[in-house]
C-alpha cells in the first residue's frame, strides 16, 4: 500500500564543500532487493522529492533544469543481484542531489555526464512495484525518523522553495508589460503605483531563483527587460561588465554597467560557496517612477541593479552606469539619480545622494556607491557661459565677505551710538537683522568647503545652519516690516510688555523650530546638494556642490513660500511708507526721501524679489542674475552705507524731520515703550 509523507524542506543554508563534513539538508535511506539487472532513473518532477522502487528501476524525481531533448536521465546499477543499501542526499544551497548505492555514488543534480543514457520525452517505466525496507529520513536540524516499508515515497517542498523556470519569468514579464501600457493617468495613481511595485518585487524574487543554463540570461521583448548574471562560488572577485543591446529609434540607445570587484568581495565574505546573482532591470517607461515634482527622466529609461540577498551601500569603488543618448539641448543638464521609495505617501522621489554625474557629448556616466534603480533626470540649466559664471562667483564671495564685515561694524555702531529710549527698539531690530545677515554670509562662504569634506555629518550640520540663517534673515526682514507698520500705520497708542523679547523669540525661535522639525522628520533632508552648471565651451557640464536642503519639495514650500509671504507683507509696508513720505514731502528733501526709500527697501528685503526673474531666459535673465547677486550679496554693506549717509545728513540738518532712521522709522515716546 502506497504511503505519502508531507514534509517541508528547510530554507537555503550555506553550501559546504565536497568533504565528508558536508551536512545535507535532506537524507532518505532504505534497502531494496535487486532481483534483476536494473537502473536508476532521475526524472524531472514537480516541486518535491519522490522515490519509487520497481524491480527494473529505482525512480527518483526532483525539479531540475529540464533539457529540451530529455525529460530524464538513466544510470546503470551494479549487475550483481542481492539486497542493497542506498541513501539519497539533497544539498539545497548548490541544488545538488546525490545517490549512494552500495559502493557506488551518483551525482544527480550537477554536471551530468559519463554513464548517462539519454531518454525520450514520452518514455516511462511500467513494471511491478517493489517495496523498500528499513526506510528512514532526516531533515537538517531534526531527528532521524523511521518509516514503514512501501514502494514509493513523496516529500513535497514548501511554496517558497518551489523552483522557478524560464516560462514562469516570461509570464511575469508579460503581466508587467500589460501594466505598463495602461493609461498614464491611471498608472500614476496610488493604487496602480502600489500594484506595480508589488509585481516588480515578486518578479525580482522569481529572477533570484530562476533556473537556466549558462552564465547569464536575458528575458523580455517589450517595455521591461531583465538580465540575470551568475557569479560562481569560489570564483576570485573581479570586475564585471555588462552591455545592453542597442535600441534604435530611442533617445537612449543603450547602457553599460561596470560592477567593481569590491562588490563581490563583500558578497564572498558573506557566503563562500553559494552562487551569487546580479539582477539587471531595464525599464523603458517612467510611468511608475513619477515623483511629486513630475521630474523628466532621460529617454524614460530606468535601470535597476541589485545583488540577490545582499544590501549594497557605501562601496569604496563606485558602480559605473553609462547611458548612451542623443545630443542634449543646450539648456538641459543631466543629473544621475536613484529612486527612493516613500512608505508614508505610497510614492517616492528621485535623489542624487551618493551619485556623481560625468557628462559627455553623447553619453552620461553615473558613478554611485550603492545599488538600486537609477535614471538620468533632465534638469533645466541656465544658458550662462563659463565667463559669466566665474564673474558671478567672484561677486558673490567678495560681496558676502564685505557684507559680513560691514554687518559687524554696523552692529557695534548701532549699539554704542544711541541710548535714547525712543530709539532702542528699532535699533535692536536692525541689529538682529544684521546679525542674521552676518550668519547667512558666513555659512554660505563655508558651505562649499564643507561639501567637499568627507564627513557627511559635518555637511548635514552645515546645511542645517545655512537654512537656519536664511530663515532667520527672512524672519527679521518680516519683523522690520511689522515695526514699520507700528511706526507708520498704527494710529493708536500701544504699550507692549517685553516687546523686544517677544520679537527675538519669533525672529530666532521660528527658524529654529522649522529646521529642527525638518531634521527630525528625516535627517537626510540636509546634506550635499549638487547644482548643475552649463559651460558653453565644449558643451560640458559641471556640478557645484554645497551643503543645503536635499529635498526640492521642502525648499519650494518652506523657503519660497515663506519668502513670498514676507515679500508681500513688506511690499505693502513700503507702499505705505512711500505714501507717508509723499504726503510730508517738502521742497529740498527729495534726495533724503529717495535715500530713505532705498534703505527701507534693503532693510525689508525687497531686492530679493529678483529671484523670481530666474524663471525667465536670455539676456534679461542674465542681467537680473547680476543685479540680484550684487545687491543681495552686499546687503549688509548697503545697510552700513545707508546708516552712515543718514547720520551725515542728520548732522548737516539737525532740525530736519529725518533722523538716522529717516522720517518715521524711529519711534517716539508716544507710540511705543522700550522693554
Amino acid at each position: 500500500m502506497m504511503e505519502r509523507f508531507l514534509l517541508l524542506l528547510l530554507f537555503p543554508l550555506p553550501e559546504m564543500g565536497e568533504s565528508s563534513h558536508q551536512e545535507e539538508d535532506f537524507r532518505f535511506c532504505g534497502e531494496r532487493n535487486q532481483t534483476e539487472n536494473s537502473s536508476v532513473i532521475y526524472e524531472h518532477g514537480p516541486a518535491s522529492i519522490s522515490i519509487e522502487n520497481t524491480a527494473q528501476a529505482l525512480i527518483i524525481k526532483r525539479p531540475f533544469l529540464p533539457n529540451r531533448r530529455n525529460s530524464y536521465y538513466k544510470y546503470s546499477l551494479p549487475p550483481t543481484l542481492g539486497r542493497y543499501r542506498f541513501c539519497i542526499y539533497w544539498f539545497k544551497p548548490n541544488r545538488t542531489l546525490k545517490l549512494a548505492y552500495g559502493k557506488q555514488n551518483f551525482l544527480l543534480g550537477k554536471d551530468l555526464s559519463g554513464n548517462i543514457i539519454w531518454g525520450k520525452e514520452n518514455q516511462k517505466t511500467e513494471k511491478n512495484s517493489s517495496s523498500i525496507f528499513n526506510v528512514s529520513y532526516i531533515l537538517k536540524g531534526q531527528k532521524n525518523t523511521s518509516l514503514e516499508s512501501a514502494s514509493d515515497y513523496f516529500f513535497p517542498a514548501s511554496p517558497e522553495n518551489m523552483p522557478v523556470w524560464e516560462q514562469d519569468v516570461e509570464k511575469e514579464l508579460t503581466d508587467l508589460d500589460n501594466l505598463m501600457v495602461q493609461s498614464p493617468a491611471a498608472a500614476a495613481g496610488v493604487p496602480m503605483h502600489r500594484t506595480f511595485r508589488n509585481k516588480l518585487q515578486e518578479f525580482e524574487k522569481k529572477l533570484a531563483k530562476v533556473e537556466f543554463e549558462g552564465q547569464n540570461r536575458t528575458f523580455g521583448q517589450a517595455a521591461v527587460h531583465a538580465t540575470v548574471l551568475k557569479i560562481e562560488p569560489g570564483q576570485a572577485p573581479q570586475d564585471v561588465a555588462f552591455a545592453s543591446r542597442r535600441e534604435e529609434g530611442r533617445e537612449v540607445h543603450g547602457f553599460t554597467v561596470d560592477l567593481p570587484s569590491s562588490l563581490f568581495t563583500k558578497a564572498k565574505d558573506r557566503e563562500e560557496t553559494v552562487e551569487h546573482r546580479v539582477l539587471l532591470m531595464d525599464i523603458n517607461s517612467q510611468t511608475m517612477f513619477q515623483d511629486e515634482n513630475s521630474s523628466c527622466v532621460l529617454g524614460d529609461k530606468v535601470v535597476g541593479i541589485s545583488l540577490v540577498d545582499t544590501v549594497v551601500a557605501n562601496l569604496s569603488d563606485p558602480v559605473v552606469l553609462t547611458f548612451f543618448h542623443n545630443q542634449l539641448p543646450r539648456n538641459v543638464t543631466p543629473l544621475c539619480v536613484f529612486w527612493q521609495e516613500d512608505t508614508t505617501t505610497n510614492f517616492g522621489n528621485w535623489n542624487s545622494y551618493g551619485c556623481t554625474t560625468v557628462k559627455g557629448d553623447n553619453q552620461t556616466d553615473c558613478r554611485c556607491n550603492h545599488l538600486t534603480y537609477f535614471a538620468v533626470l533632465m534638469v533645466s540649466s541656465p544658458e550662462i557661459t563659463y565667463i559669466h559664471r566665474d564673474y558671478l562667483s567672484i561677486i558673490t564671495y567678495i560681496g558676502c565677505l564685505i557684507s559680513a564685515l560691514a554687518s559687524i561694524c554696523t552692529i557695534f555702531f548701532l549699539y554704542f551710538r544711541s541710548k535714547q529710549r525712543d530709539q532702542i527698539t528699532s535699533m535692536h531690530i536692525h541689529m538682529n537683522l544684521l546679525g542674521a545677515i552676518f550668519l547667512l554670509d558666513v555659512n554660505f562662504l563655508v558651505s562649499e568647503h564643507l561639501a567637499s569634506s568627507s564627513s557627511e555629518a559635518t555637511c548635514r550640520a552645515g546645511g542645517l545652519f545655512l537654512h537656519f540663517s536664511l530663515l532667520s534673515c527672512l524672519t527679521w526682514m518680516g519683523i522690520e516690516g511689522y515695526n514699520l507698520y507700528r511706526l507708520v500705520i498704527e494710529v493708536f497708542n500701544a504699550y507692549h510688555n517685553h516687546f523686544l523679547l517677544k520679537l527675538c523669540l519669533v525672529g530666532w525661535g521660528l527658524p529654529f523650530f522649522c529646521v529642527t522639525l525638518i531634521f527630525f522628520a528625516n535627517w537626510t533632508n540636509y546634506g550635499p546638494f549638487s547644482i548643475p552648471v552649463y559651460e558653453s565651451i565644449g558643451g560640458k557640464f559641471t556640478n557645484a556642490t554645497i551643503c543645503w536642503i536635499t529635498s526640492p519639495l521642502i525648499h519650494n514650500i518652506v523657503n519660497l513660500g515663506f519668502f513670498s509671504l514676507v515679500f508681500l507683507f513688506n511690499s505693502v509696508m513700503l507702499g505705505a511708507m512711500v505714501r507717508e513720505i509723499l504726503r510730508q514731502n517738502k521742497k529740498g528733501h527729495k534726495f533724503k526721501h529717495v535715500l530713505a526709500l532705498f534703505g527701507l527697501s534693503v532693510l525689508l528685503g525687497i531686492p530679493w524679489a529678483l529671484v523670481f526673474f530666474s524663471f525667465t531666459s536670455g539676456v534679461f535673465r542674465l542681467v537680473s542674475l547680476y543685479i540680484f547677486t550684487i545687491i543681495n550679496s552686499l546687503q549688509g554693506f548697503l545697510i552700513f552705507l545707508w546708516y552712515w549717509t543718514m547720520v551725515l545728513q542728520a548732522k548737516k540738518s539737525p532740525d530736519s524731520q529725518s533722523s538716522s532712521d529717516s522720517m518715521k522709522l524711529q519711534p517716539n515716546s508716544s507710540q511705543t515703550h522700550p522693554d
